[in-house]
């Protein structure tokens, strides 16, 4: 060792422990219901339309629990992306259902002719 490099003292001391034993994770858990909502929005969004209602009602009923209770629940953004995915299919099955009636409307008018 040459008088100009610094002295080596060995390797540092490890960091300070984490917080064991200080309850659950910071601010609540996941919402129960959260995953559920989400898989049945994108079910109704890809699959089956009547399970977006599903997923509509059961996020609005989490997202009033959420909100009632913010520092409860960590998954917000899932229950809310499930809501979401439930009007939009919703939706989507509604103006279906409305296409469906005018295609058969519009067919039940068209007499056809044969001579």
């Amino acid at each position: 060792m040459s008088y100009n490099e610094p002295p080596n003292y060995g390797t540092p001391p490890p960091p300070p422990g984490g917080g064991y034993g200080y309850g659950g994770p910071v601010g609540g858990g996941d919402h129960p219901q959260g995953t559920t909502i989400l898989i049945l929005g994108i079910l109704g969004l890809v699959c089956c339309g009547p399970v977006g209602i599903a997923a509509w009602v059961m996020g609005n009923k989490a997202i009033k629990e959420i909100d009632a209770n913010p520092g409860a629940y960590t998954n917000r953004g899932t229950v809310n992306a499930g809501r979401i995915c439930g009007m939009i299919a919703t939706i989507l099955m509604i103006v279906g259902i409305i296409a469906y009636i005018i295609l058969f409307a519009v067919a039940g008018t068209v007499s056809f002719s044969t001579s």
